[in-house]
């Protein structure tokens, strides 16, 4: 395990990713570790924040074919996975490729389109592929969904239900940026022509390398022990309705050993869980009666800080 091409890969998308986002390093790197995991991720935040060009940036820096979906209420489950034409001059029916066919698919505003055409996701997220009339095709690889919404505007919305929201690796949250990045950011060009002018930053055997062996990590059974700690804790919580389940342990145990990794160590620490446990399992928890989320982070943010940490990792 070559834990230099892991800090090199972090450090150029870090670099490239932040000439458009400006003081949003974790954000990047929390969206990297996703992608490393083969994960999807769930961005919210109000309008204006920069979720849309944070996620073309990424889709730039590491290359492949990427497609954005605007989703709306008329958004048919046909145009993302493709359909099944007539072609008269060869008498046969031939399949044409929807969006879902590229490597990076990021779908604006999510919650904007029908439960039928959220659902027609579920499959190429959580296996990477699709079914069109009984036909099983195979995604590109890598591939990542990358979606965007606004957590507090309801009108005209399909709030995600809670098997969709689970397929998601981790959900993020941009928030404002600080006084003198702004500062810059509504001085400068326009991003726009910053993301246009982006080029790849690691070629495709770099991202390969990373991603078949980033779970070479090892992690200590003390550390292991810690986490289900984390994951039981959720479960025996009485604010929860429910506590995270098999998939978001998985989930939590690959991005602490791709943080690990990222950060140059082939070992994984009680640290690396805290970072990224607050962002793999938060959406995962339901606490129901109509509560604050801001409840549910401070239950979950209880529970962690109550959970004994190994003295070694």
């Amino acid at each position: 395990m070559e834990l230099s091409r892991f800090t090199n890969y972090k450090d150029k998308i870090l670099s490239s990713c932040g000439k458009v986002i400006l003081g949003k390093e974790d954000t990047i790197l929390l969206t990297l570790i996703c992608f490393v995991c083969s994960g999807h991720v769930l961005i919210e935040d109000v309008p204006g924040t920069g979720k849309t060009m944070l996620l073309r940036a990424f889709a730039k820096t590491i290359g492949g074919d990427f497609k954005r979906v605007q989703f709306t209420p008329d958004l048919l489950p046909s145009d993302l996975t493709g359909i099944n034409f007539y072609n008269q001059k060869v008498s046969e029916f031939e399949f044409k490729k929807g969006p879902l066919f590229a490597n990076i698919v990021l779908a604006d505003e999510i919650n904007r389109a029908t439960p039928r055409t959220q659902a027609s996701l579920l499959e190429a997220m959580e296996e990477g592929q699709i079914t069109v009339d009984g036909t099983t095709h195979i995604l590109e690889r890598p591939f990542m969904v990358m979606a965007t919404q606004n957590p507090l505007e309801s009108y005209g919305t399909f709030p995600l239900p809670d098997a969709q929201i689970d397929r998601f690796f981790m959900r993020l949250s941009m928030g404002y940026m600080q006084r003198e990045q702004e500062l810059d950011v509504i001085g400068r060009r326009s991003t726009i022509d910053i993301v246009e002018s982006l080029e790849l930053a690691v070629p495709y055997k770099e991202t390969e390398y990373v991603r078949n062996n980033y779970q070479q990590v090892k992690i200590s059974d003390d550390v292991k022990g810690y986490i289900m700690d984390i994951i039981e804790g959720t479960r025996t919580e009485s604010g929860f309705i429910s506590g995270v389940s098999t998939r978001g342990a998985i989930a939590l145990y690959k991005a602490t050993q791709a943080k690990a990794a990222l950060s140059g160590k082939d070992y994984a620490t009680p640290e690396d869980v805290r970072f990224v446990a607050p962002y793999v399992l938060m959406h995962r928890l339901n606490i129901g009666g109509g509560a604050r989320s801001a409840s549910s982070s401070e239950l979950l943010d209880g529970i962690i800080a109550k959970v004994k940490v190994p003295i070694e990792g």
